[in-house]
């Protein structure tokens, strides 16, 4: 059965707590996540700083999952930055159709290819102060490529992980730069990489915007926002989700809890 948060935790969600009890909580709530999510990694597929680059840029309006079937094509077509930055803009388009707006994405990958090999010789450069200063490259894109090819702590704020946060009373911020500043200032450095993939692993799989499963959760008891969701342990359980690839086989362990588990 999960645990119900104490008084204290509930009053969280409305700023009613001290830094320290926040950060006491915070880091709970990480090292509870880390436990169920232990594998939890980028679910972009990858092999270089560029391809890691070029598929969170295509992520954008679509699943981690789809951007997975087009790369494989896209980077035997193309392998290098010098390459995308000649693409033909007609064969280019008909490899990223499937990941919708493709035309906008092709502009970008192509424009996105040619400041890399015009500033920085063909390589992805592995500063958050360079890669932000490329077209269609923000923040969070930034923080996803030095965090996972180049081992660069950062912190990813994407759609799963600011909804969290601010459901945990982390921050009540909204704009992802002051997010990421608050989370940062309670988490430590070394963790920021993992709490990441953690923290999306859980919005992807357990804490869903609309219902989430609270019953199936093993963070309710520093969780504010405990009971917005089923918290019948058995019907949370239904709820659970996860992202595979037409055809891909389950990895062990698997991605979560999955719904039959008991």
């Amino acid at each position: 059965m999960p645990v119900r948060p104490s008084p204290a935790v509930r009053r969280a969600a409305t700023g009613d707590e001290s830094p320290v009890a926040r950060t006491r909580r915070a880091r709970r709530t990480y090292r509870a996540l880390l436990d169920r999510y232990p594998y939890a990694h980028c679910e972009l597929d990858f092999e270089t700083p560029l391809q890691l680059l070029v598929a969170t840029v295509l992520s954008a309006q679509t699943t981690d999952v789809m951007v997975n079937t087009v790369t494989p094509t896209l980077f035997s077509r193309w392998p290098t930055a010098e390459a995308l930055a000649a693409a033909d803009r007609a064969e280019l388009e008909a490899v990223l159709r499937p990941t919708g707006f493709f035309r906008a994405k092709t502009n970008s990958v192509i424009t996105l290819a040619q400041a890399v090999v015009e500033r920085y010789g063909g390589e992805v450069p592995g500063r958050l102060e360079d890669l932000v200063t490329l077209p269609g490259v923000g923040r969070k894109t930034a923080n996803v490529v030095l965090g996972n090819a180049f081992g660069v702590p950062g912190i990813t704020v994407d759609t799963h992980f600011g909804r969290l946060v601010r459901r945990w009373g982390w921050t009540q911020e909204t704009d992802p730069v002051k997010v990421e500043a608050d989370v940062a200032a309670i988490i430590p450095k070394s963790d920021w990489t993992m709490l990441s993939h953690v923290v999306i692993f859980h919005g992807r799989r357990t804490c869903f915007a609309r219902k989430p499963a609270c019953g199936a959760c093993p963070v309710t008891r520093w969780c504010p926002a405990y009971g917005e969701g089923e918290t019948d342990p058995e019907k949370a359980a239904k709820l659970l989700k996860f992202e595979l690839a037409p055809g891909a086989v389950l990895p062990d362990p698997p991605p979560g809890p999955l719904p039959d588990d008991a």
